[in-house]
């Protein structure tokens, strides 16, 4: 849809080259004693017909500088400011050429039409009605007649929206100020009213929308700013609330509301980008201190607190910190359960954690909500994999070891189990066989747990001492206890077991 302004815009772009034509009648009048003022005018309607504007100008303020009561040098200047879009200079001159000639009704309408779009409605009827007791043209009685209804509709609509409003008839009051600002597209007073209007109805887009306006329409607008920078802190954006809030202070450094509000959103601001720096530098212990202080600063707006707790999640899952970072997340998407990153987080912290079946719900249900994610996709797929490999042969189970244990870990754990089920441990025929099956198992998930090619494999749902899923390759422990590397686990004769510490 195109805007209200653009539109006013655009047909303000026009008036200059009506006027010009209007005022052609007006050639014959002397501009001024001296010759030059001729020239410049002569040359500024020139450039003015070919769309120069800027150079236009420069020779209509000469004009005026050099004949300071020749009104036509005032009228021709302001055609250019309306075409340059500057309303706010045109209406002086338009008023400085009434004052020098009254019976002027073109350039009263004009002003009339200005100030109409302003929504100083009083000062706009009085030209209007003068124009029409001035002996108009047709066409001048036609529009003064025109927009004087239109002036007195605008200001019934106008008691109206104030009704509404007293009365916190928001909406009400905010479709009446729509109908006024269609018309009165540079009134401060009906923009300030409808964005309080929008604002009580939470429609923070469409308040922000106005308060924008706002602070270009209406000079040194420190309250603008001020509410623009408050609303964008209560959405959650920290950025933008401290762009606003230093443009209020560029405008009133001493501002008390502005200077106070900065001092929390610049406070904010640091310990959001200080922890996203810790996650960048994968220190994300210190990342989870710092956004829960992000919280403790700012513990009312529940959109830094959602931040924080999502990126605490996150963290977690980064850290390792399964369990932990399950719980985290699991707070989040109480609140929010279609969180695409918060399930891809939970998910890992799953997997981390070794809850295969949870990590695919969750993976399954961010794909419903973003289809062509590329990590959700392989996220589950290794979720998959590990669930599928978690009812076979689990090498970390054997050792009783987590999923992200170190190397020093793995072998701790080997020697200790390799001690505890060690065949000349046990007499009966019965246990000694179990123990040898057992024994095998410990060896074969301490071989593959300790080698990274192997290890990284088995991470990915490949068992290297699986026959069917090592076809062609050689497989450490086919063919029995021989086959082991050269190595007998159990040694020759009665079971001399020797330690590998590698």
């Amino acid at each position: 849809m195109v805007s209200i302004d653009h539109v006013a815009h655009k047909i303000l772009t026009y008036i200059p080259y009506v006027l010009v034509l209007i005022d052609m009648r007006y050639q014959g009048v002397k501009c001024g004693k001296d010759g030059s003022v001729d020239n410049h005018m002569e040359m500024g309607k020139k450039l003015l017909a070919a769309g120069q504007l800027a150079d236009a100008l420069s020779h209509f303020h000469a004009a005026v500088d050099g004949d300071p009561k020749n009104y036509i040098a005032y009228y021709r200047r302001a055609t250019v400011f309306l075409a340059m879009g500057k309303s706010k200079s045109a209406l002086p001159d338009l008023s400085r050429v009434i004052e020098l000639k009254p019976d002027f009704t073109s350039a009263r309408l004009q002003r009339g039409n200005l100030l109409l779009k302003q929504g100083k409605l009083d000062e706009a009827e009085s030209d209007f009605k003068k124009v029409l007791n001035s002996n108009p043209s047709n066409k001048e009685e036609k529009e003064a007649t025109s927009q004087l209804a239109k002036s007195d509709e605008l200001q019934r609509l106008v008691a109206q929206a104030h009704r509404s409003y007293s009365s916190k008839d928001y909406m009400a009051a905010a479709a009446q100020l729509e109908a006024i600002i269609e018309t009165c597209v540079w009134d401060v007073t009906s923009r300030e009213m409808r964005a309080e209007c929008f604002i009580q109805m939470g429609e923070m887009g469409k308040a922000i929308s106005d308060l924008k306006a706002l602070s270009k329409l209406k000079n040194d607008n420190t309250q603008a700013f001020y509410k623009l920078s408050t609303i964008y802190y209560n959405l959650g954006d920290h950025e933008m609330s401290l762009n606003e809030v230093r443009e209020c202070l560029k405008l009133d450094p001493d501002h008390k509301q502005c200077f106070s509000h900065y001092k929390q959103v610049k406070k904010l601001n640091k310990q959001i980008q200080s922890a996203e720096e810790l996650i960048r530098e994968q220190r994300f212990e210190e990342a989870v201190s710092k956004y829960e202080a992000v919280m403790k600063t700012e513990p009312n707006v529940p959109h830094f607190s959602a931040l924080a707790k999502e990126r605490i999640c996150h963290a977690l899952s980064q850290a390792l910190q399964g369990a932990r970072a399950v719980s985290a997340c699991s707070e989040v998407l109480q609140s929010d359960p279609e969180n695409v990153n918060v399930l891809k987080d939970r998910a890992e912290a799953y997997v981390q954690d070794e809850q295969y079946e949870e990590a695919i719900k969750d993976y399954e249900t961010a794909a419903k909500h973003s289809e062509n994610d590329h990590e959700i996709k392989e996220g589950l797929e290794k979720a998959q994999r590990l669930f599928r490999q978690s009812q076979r042969r689990d090498y970390y189970k054997i050792l009783g070891v987590k999923r992200t244990a170190q190397k020093k870990e793995i072998i701790r754990a080997y020697r200790k189990l390799a001690q505890q089920w060690h065949p000349d441990n046990f007499q009966d025929p019965e246990e000694k066989k179990k123990a040898e099956k057992k024994f095998i198992d410990i060896a074969q998930a301490k071989e593959v747990l300790t080698d990274p090619e192997m290890r990284t494999k088995f991470d990915h749902g490949e068992d290297p001492m699986d026959p069917e899923s090592q076809q062609g390759h050689h497989h450490p422990f086919h063919g029995g206890f021989h086959g082991f590397q050269g190595f007998n686990p159990f040694g020759s004769g009665p079971f001399n077991f020797k330690f590998s510490y590698n």
